[in-house]
Order: C-alpha cells, then sequence, then structure tokens
C-alpha cells in the first residue's frame, strides 16, 4: 500500500513539473494569446529593428494591444518595414511615437507606442511617421569607448 502511494505522488509531481515547464515554454517563446480577429493593421520604418521578430508584442503603457505579424526590408528606402496587428479597441493619433524597446532578463524585444495629441486616428494600412529604432547594445559600447578615447588626448 505505501508503495503505490508514493508512486502515486511522485507521479503527480513529474505532471505538475511537466506543465509547469510548458507554460514557461509559452511564456519564454512569445506565444501568449491575443486574438486577431478584431484588429488592424499598423506599418512602421526603422532604420535598425536589433532583433525584433514576428509575433512580438505590441505594447502602449504596459499593456498587450498587439502583435508584430511582419518584418522585411523596404528595398526602395533600405529601412526595415515592421508590420503590426493592433486590436481594435485601441486607437491611436497620427502623432504617436513608436519605438523598439527591450525588457526582461532574457532581452524580449517588443514595440512599445507613445500616444501623441492629434485629433486625427491612426487606420488600417496607415504608416506611423515618428519611429525610433532599437539600441544596439554594441554601438553604445563603441561610443563609450571612442569617447574615453577623445578624453585621453
Amino acid at each position: 500500500m505505501e508503495r503505490t502511494t508514493l508512486d502515486l505522488w511522485v507521479g503527480a509531481f513529474v505532471v505538475a513539473g511537466l506543465a509547469a515547464l510548458a507554460v514557461l515554454a509559452f511564456k519564454v517563446g512569445n506565444l501568449s494569446s491575443y486574438n486577431v480577429s478584431e484588429s488592424y493593421l499598423l506599418k512602421a520604418n526603422f532604420t535598425n529593428i536589433g532583433g525584433l521578430k514576428p509575433t512580438a508584442s505590441v505594447r502602449s503603457a504596459g499593456v498587450l494591444i498587439g502583435r508584430v505579424t511582419e518584418v522585411k526590408l523596404n528595398a526602395e528606402r533600405y529601412e526595415a518595414e515592421v508590420t503590426m496587428s493592433i486590436d481594435k479597441r485601441y486607437q491611436f493619433p497620427k502623432d504617436t511615437l513608436i519605438s523598439i524597446l527591450t525588457s526582461g532578463l532574457l532581452g524580449e524585444q517588443y514595440i512599445g507606442l507613445k500616444p501623441g495629441g492629434d485629433d486625427e486616428m491612426l487606420k488600417n494600412g496607415d504608416v506611423v511617421k515618428q519611429s525610433r529604432s532599437a539600441m544596439v547594445l554594441e554601438d553604445l559600447i563603441g561610443q563609450v569607448v571612442a569617447g574615453k578615447a577623445e578624453g585621453a588626448k
């Protein structure tokens, strides 16, 4: 009897551990739920997107409002063109600032929207005019090193 009970408890802990690993994998893989059925598309151009990938989250004030659907190179401007699917419940002014930001210990990159004050709202297919590219750690280190070299002269 005792052996059967012990086996039952061990099995329960193994199942609970596997379930916890599955939840962790979905969180790290950025696969949390987002309903795209009621959404509109926005586009933005960036000179550098860093490690931004499709399915990256789009947030405003820390709230998930959409997902990146496509990342491609605009051959005419030689800039990255990012297409996002935004929930229709959230409308943003034409002068909204869009940035690529980093969060978390793993350095997850996401899009951040900071609304402006314009009366006219963005519509399906519009291009956000004001964008701020990703900060690249190597560039920042290079600027610090170059600044110290200038100061030593």
